[in-house]
């Protein structure tokens, strides 16, 4: 297997274990320090490590009146404006009337792995910050991250006892010229299925808003989210209040009640060129190391799922045999078995599958196990029937009290060696590293929308171009993609390119044998087409037009491009290979309908020029040319 660089300067190493290096650091050595002695205000300049003009550089600031501002850059750029810091707890106010203490500095360098993701060895190279304060004798401490793609902090309570957190002060005053591209947040249901707004932050709509956001500051981007979100916290979102000009952060609940000594989530802000926060991992880096000392029984894979194309379908043994029978003659790992199914054939159908070499997942709803007796009764008994992992749905929380219930999932699964992948419920904030049998999440406006019935409309195809850029790259997203009988905005080409352009350690193939059945040369993508990938890079893209992306698995390239909007000539650049000549199979909308397939010969230096429909695509496989290969084959 072989390993690239990214162009997010992260050098990929053969360590398969995680491997840390802690340099201390002097201040002077990453930034400048400013003091006002008169007014009492002091103020910290912090740069991440390495140089140059696009250097990602913050300033920490103590004010006259002892509160606390963050201001963040992109080389000459001020991608965020001061922007206040601090948390209330009940028993002291830190929003303000700081003292500072002292500061504590180190380098970290660190690999570690994970099973799912755009790659699955991670390098992190930061530079790390802890500043203390003080308020009538209690302490807080400010820990400020900075590396090449981007600036993190969270707060840190010392001591012993009880923790009642009553809000933050958190906010980001991004500038009000800058694209905005905002996920409307739904207090009721709290999924994450809306599709993003874009605006300036100016004409921003006052609402609430989730994770993640995307802003686009002259020529830098800046993508704001949460990372390293645990049971003793709740998951927050982003307030614009009516006449307000910066983002407030918001929880869940009234207060978080933890125990000391205590730390928040990462706020998170990924910062560079669009390719730099495209290929970002600092969702991951940020995230606790996996709690999995074993990981042998993790696989991602492909499934089939048939509750898209018949929602009856889940509870019928034969029809759920078929879809084995089809999986099996594909190469698909997998069968998910929806709402429906019945404990008394289920036994046998995994015994079936297993015979065939696939695995079933079965969905289940969250109450069904909301509590630890269930938990211990239940992932016993379906783990003994043969089932490898659950779809659990309709959670609809960000609650701390929910996240209770997501952790204790997390170490029954864990112990139960069970898979998951979570529906109707909130976002990965890293928790694919920390518990790395978490294969997928929805918490996105899917395909499930794009069902076949009466009167339904299709997504804007802007959605589509818009995901890879948003929701996708904080971590895999199970949009059940590929459906060629939908309702949808798609060519066939670009349909099949989004099992490329959406990231999945499962990747749920949506739609019907029959409809697969009348595709062969889309059964021949889907068939080589993995969902682990070594490495990904953004070749092309601009939010909400278009996104052409390259993932390497085993010394092979796959490609997928999507675009909104009219016909056009795409014109792809092919760096991202290795010397030497490659071959490309390309899939593209025939002039008649359907898809067509051609193979090139190719190298780094080559450029892929592909004309598509409006809405349209490609998706692409790539390999070495050796002697006496005429294809990438399938």
């Amino acid at each position: 297997m072989r390993f690239a660089r990214s162009t997010v300067t992260r050098t990929l190493t053969g360590a398969a274990c995680l491997a840390a290096l802690l340099v201390p650091g002097s201040p002077g050595a990453a930034s400048q320090e400013r003091d006002d002695a008169a007014g009492g205000a002091r103020s910290w300049r912090l740069e991440a490590p390495g140089d140059g003009r696009d250097q990602i550089g913050a300033d920490l600031a103590l004010t006259t009146s002892g509160g606390l501002t963050l201001t963040a850059r992109h080389g000459g750029t001020t991608v965020l404006r001061p922007s206040a810091l601090g948390i209330r707890t009940a028993e002291t106010d830190f929003t303000g009337g700081l003292r500072y203490e002292s500061r504590r500095d180190r380098r970290i360098h660190e690999t570690y792995t994970t099973t799912t993701g755009s790659r699955t060895r991670h390098t992190v190279d930061a530079t790390e910050s802890v500043f203390t304060f003080t308020k009538r004798g209690r302490e807080l401490r400010v820990t400020l991250r900075i590396s090449a793609d981007g600036v993190a902090y969270r707060y840190a309570l010392p001591g012993s006892g009880t923790v009642t957190v009553l809000g933050e002060a958190s906010e980001y005053a991004v500038p009000g010229a800058a694209d905005a591209y905002l996920l409307p947040y739904d207090n009721g249901r709290q999924d994450y299925e809306s599709a993003h707004q874009r605006s300036t932050v100016a004409a921003a709509k006052p609402a609430d808003y989730g994770y993640p956001s995307l802003f686009r500051v002259g020529s830098s981007w800046l993508l704001i989210g949460e990372a390293g979100l645990d049971s003793s916290y709740g998951g927050s979102r982003l307030t614009l209040g009516a006449g307000e000009d910066r983002f407030r952060l918001t929880l869940p609940d009234p207060a978080e009640v933890s125990t000391a000594p205590f730390a928040t989530p990462w706020r998170t802000m990924v910062i560079g060129d669009l390719a730099t926060v495209t290929e970002s991992d600092l969702t991951t880096d940020l995230a606790a190391p996996s709690k999995v000392a074993d990981t042998s029984w993790i696989k991602p894979g492909r499934a089939a799922w048939s509750w898209w194309s018949d929602g009856g379908s889940p509870g019928s043994l034969d029809k759920q045999k078929k879809f084995v029978d089809f999986a099996a003659r594909e190469g698909w790992e997998y069968v998910l078995v929806d709402s429906g199914w019945s404990n008394d054939w289920m036994p046998e159908l995994t015994a079936y599958a297993e015979e065939k070499g696939v695995g079933i997942w079965l969905w289940v709803r969250w109450q069904t196990i909301d509590a630890k007796s269930e938990l211990d009764r239940l992932l016993p008994l379906w783990k003994s029937w043969g089932v490898v992992g659950m779809k659990i749905d309709f959670m609809e929380s960000d609650g701390q009290d929910r996240m209770r219930w997501y952790d204790a999932v997390y170490r029954a699964t864990a112990e139960n060696r069970l898979m998951l992948n979570f529906h109707g419920g909130t976002i990965p904030r890293g928790q694919q590293r920390t518990w790395p049998q978490l294969m997928s999440v929805e918490a996105v406006k899917g395909a499930e929308g794009t069902r076949p019935r009466p009167g339904r409309q299709p997504f804007p195809a802007e959605h589509y171009t818009t995901l890879p850029f948003t929701r996708n790259l904080i971590g895999p997203m199970d949009f059940t993609p590929v459906t060629f009988t939908g309702v949808r905005p798609t060519s066939d080409a670009a349909e099949l390119a989004l099992s490329v352009v959406y990231e999945s350690g499962v990747q749920h193939f949506a739609d019907s044998v029959e409809s697969y059945e009348e595709k062969p040369l889309a059964r021949r993508f889907l068939r080589g087409v993995p969902t682990v990938w070594d490495d990904t890079r953004l070749v092309d893209g601009a939010p909400g037009n278009r996104a052409v992306l390259a993932r390497e698995a085993d010394d092979e390239w796959f490609m997928g491009a999507i675009t909104s909007g009219g016909a056009r000539s795409l014109d792809e650049p092919l760096r991202f290979l290795g010397p030497g000549s490659w071959l490309v199979d390309l899939y593209t909308d025939a002039p008649g309908g359907g898809l067509a397939v051609e193979t090139r010969k190719v190298t780094a230096g080559s450029r892929l020029t592909v004309d598509v429909p409006g809405n349209g695509g490609f998706a692409a496989r790539i390999c070495r040319a050796e002697a006496g290969r005429a294809d990438c084959g399938s």
